[in-house]
């Protein structure tokens, strides 16, 4: 199972590309997409499930070339979730459900019985028979993702998959996600590096439509050890200040102090301590202060 993505553009005006020559190699497991609004992410997947067609480019999907004349089957091995996910509002859970059982061409028992395996794994069990338009926004993205994975696709596409949910849903839905994923493709697009961190092995980070990074969490991670600090201000003036010319990744109000977590391409000169990098200060070190060195604007 795998996704050959090969000198891929997509120009939507002339001279304006939200995709920029993209070559990346997805194979099975879990697959990370993370980046800004605007970098990219979403008109890659949606080339990748036949919504978008190409300015120029190759794809292959599980050896099959993504080209008209193979949309109807390759729609057939994929299962999406869609950023902005349309549920018919007037119907139940239930009846949702089985609705894209029947366009998926299942049998009546194998989509009942997905149907019931998948409703207790996202705690949806006892809202089956709620109307969409009932449900909270979280209900929703977990009925989405059901409809995805009902036929049982060899590759999944999901957007911000765990919007809207709360911690322990999020997690559930991380978990069901991993043992999905076993023999078989996900490409997992998130504003969440903890959702990322938990479930991925490889991922990419994609900004204003190129590739910022490509390889594995432990690589891009240990790029950014010496370049995360720690320090203290008890001037919220004194920090503002700071803010100006370093990155920040978190900021602590204690009781006389703020403590304060950052990114920087050099050792900072005040009084600060090197730290363990986290994946979202990894993240920020390479989407932000490492293409400012380069003079990538």
């Amino acid at each position: 199972m795998s996704i050959q993505i090969k000198n891929l553009s997509m120009e939507y005006k002339k001279g304006i590309k939200s995709l920029n020559n993209i070559n990346l190699s997805i194979e099975s497991g879990i697959y990370g997409l993370l980046g800004e609004n605007g970098a990219g992410k979403s008109t890659l997947m949606k080339i990748l499930v036949t919504l978008l067609q190409p300015t120029e480019g190759i794809i292959d999907i599980n050896g099959m070339r993504l080209e008209r004349k193979n949309y109807e089957q390759i729609k057939g091995i994929i299962g999406y979730l869609p950023q902005e996910l349309g549920l018919y509002p007037n119907l139940t859970v239930q009846e949702s459900l089985e609705y894209v059982g029947i366009l998926n061409g299942m049998k009546k028992d194998d989509y009942k019985k997905q149907i019931n395996y998948y409703l207790e794994k996202t705690s949806l069990t006892e809202h089956r028979n709620k109307k969409n338009r009932q449900l909270s926004g979280g209900m929703k993205r977990r009925v989405g993702l059901i409809q995805a994975l009902l036929h049982n696709p060899s590759i999944l596409i999901v957007d911000e998959p765990t919007t809207g949910l709360d911690p322990e849903e999020r997690i559930r839905i991380r978990n069901l996600l991993v043992d999905f994923a076993k023999n078989r493709t996900v490409l997992f697009s998130t504003h969440v590096t903890e959702d990322i961190a938990a479930t991925c092995d490889k991922l990419c980070i994609m900004r204003k439509g190129k590739i910022v990074y490509d390889g594995s969490i432990s690589a891009l991670i240990s790029v950014v050890e010496n370049h995360v600090f720690t320090c203290m201000f008890h001037d919220e003036a004194e920090f503002q200040r700071f803010q100006k010319d370093y990155r920040v990744a978190s900021k602590i109000y204690k009781a006389d102090a703020i403590e304060v977590r950052f990114v920087s391409a050099d050792v900072p000169r005040i009084p600060c301590k090197k730290c363990e990098p986290s994946l979202e200060e990894a993240y920020i070190y390479h989407l932000y202060v490492k293409e400012k060195e380069e003079g990538i604007q």
